[in-house]
Formats: C-alpha cells, sequence, structure tokens
C-alpha cells in the first residue's frame, strides 16, 4: 500500500475522531433518548450503531458514486452542506415534537394524594400516578418504534463533512481500493468515537440525581435534542 494512503488513514483516523467529538448531534440524542425512553445498555448500543452505520455509508455512497462518475468535488461538497441543512432541521423538528410530547406526558403524569381509611378506623395518604403505572405496562408503547427511525432517518440524512473532499477525492488518485480503506478507517473511527460516548454518557445518567425530575425526562431528551439541533444548525457545530 502506497505510503500516501497510510498518511491518509491515519488523518481519516483524527479527523473522524474529533469530527465526531466536536459534534454532540453524533452522541447527545443517544444518551438522552436511551435515558427517557430506559433503554437497555444493549440496545442504545444497537440503535447507536445501526444511526452510525448509516450516517458513515450515506457520504461514502454519495463519495463513490462521485468519483466514479467524475463529477467536480465542488458539486459534492455543495450537496453535503445541503444534507447538513436537512439533517439539522429533522433534528429540531424532532427535538420539538418530542418536547412536546413529553410536556404532556408530565401534565397527565401530575402526583395526585388518595386517602384510605382503613376498617379499624385509621385513615392515610399516599401521592400515586395512574399514568405513571399504566406507562410502566407499556413502556414502549406509542413513540417506540418511530424514535430509533426518526434517529436513524435523521443520520442518513446527516453528511460526513471532511470525508469526500478531504479524504476520498485525494486517495481516489491512487486507486479505488485505497478509497475504500480510507473510507472504511473515518467510518469505524467515528462509530467507535460515538458508541464511546453514548456508553460514558449514559454511565454518567445512570449516577445523576434526577429521581424527582423522572416525569420530565422525555421533555428534558426533547429539549436537549432541540438545542443540539440548533447548534447545529446556527452555530455550525
Amino acid at each position: 500500500m502506497p505510503e500516501s494512503i497510510w498518511f491518509l488513514s491515519a488523518a481519516a483516523a483524527s479527523v473522524a475522531l474529533f469530527h465526531t467529538l466536536l459534534g454532540p448531534d453524533h452522541y447527545l440524542p443517544f444518551i438522552v433518548m436511551g435515558r427517557s425512553r430506559q433503554w437497555s445498555r444493549a440496545r442504545t448500543v444497537f440503535i447507536t450503531s445501526i444511526c452510525g452505520v448509516g450516517h458513515v455509508l450515506s457520504s461514502i455512497a454519495l463519495g463513490l458514486v462521485g468519483i466514479s462518475i467524475g463529477v467536480a468535488v465542488e458539486k459534492l461538497v455543495y450537496f453535503e452542506s445541503v444534507r447538513d441543512k436537512w439533517a439539522a432541521w429533522a433534528l429540531i423538528a424532532f427535538g420539538a415534537t418530542y418536547a412536546v410530547y413529553g410536556i404532556v406526558h408530565a401534565v397527565k403524569n401530575q402526583p395526585h394524594t388518595h386517602t384510605h381509611v382503613h376498617s379499624y378506623g385509621r385513615a392515610h395518604s399516599h401521592e400515586h400516578t395512574h399514568h405513571e403505572e399504566h406507562a410502566h405496562l407499556h413502556r414502549e408503547s406509542v413513540l417506540a418504534k418511530p424514535v430509533p427511525w426518526a434517529l436513524f432517518v435523521i443520520f442518513v440524512l446527516g453528511p460526513c463533512g471532511p470525508l469526500i473532499p478531504l479524504l476520498m477525492y485525494p486517495a481516489a488518485n491512487h486507486s479505488i481500493a485505497g478509497v475504500i480503506i480510507v473510507a472504511s478507517v473515518f467510518g469505524i473511527v467515528t462509530i467507535a468515537t460515538m458508541l464511546g460516548v453514548v456508553l460514558i454518557g449514559t454511565f454518567g445518567l445512570s449516577y445523576s440525581p434526577l429521581k424527582r425530575a423522572e416525569r420530565y425526562s422525555h421533555a428534558i431528551a426533547g429539549c436537549a435534542i432541540l438545542a443540539c439541533g440548533l447548534a447545529v444548525q446556527f452555530l455550525g457545530l
């Protein structure tokens, strides 16, 4: 393998690492959704992996098509920028929708007090929520299936910005095999970094003292994703 491909592979690993770490949209949605939906660690890893694969493969496929038919890199960069805006707006819409769902859920799950009088005359009261009991029985009901699919579509829309112009096109000067090697390194490091940050974040949240705010978890998750989408769209993260 030419020395330049080794250099590009090392560059791909570095760019993928920092591109992922500096983009909260690569991991924050999975951390907050995993907490609010009470996904198992295995399910969180699976959904993150699938979304990461879709995220990387969409850009790799576009780059390979562009290289094979001779599309100018400027045109592909422009199309990637358009995809980036689509993904950001989709993330904003998803976050806003889920925040509204979370607020409705929190209002319905407002604790209320019941008083019970026993046969021997002693009375006691306790707080409880009917909606939470129902939600416990059907935890993965209304939004269970749409949530992972919505995240997957958003990540397929989202481009890997530096991949095509900085890595794939230079590698194409040597061979298609070089392109595949460089793209594979970029993809593996991107997905591994996503998984690492998501697992660390999930582990950290599991020890956070948020019991009192538990019924607001969906609203908090939606607001966090909304803020993430706004940061991507307007701050260029």
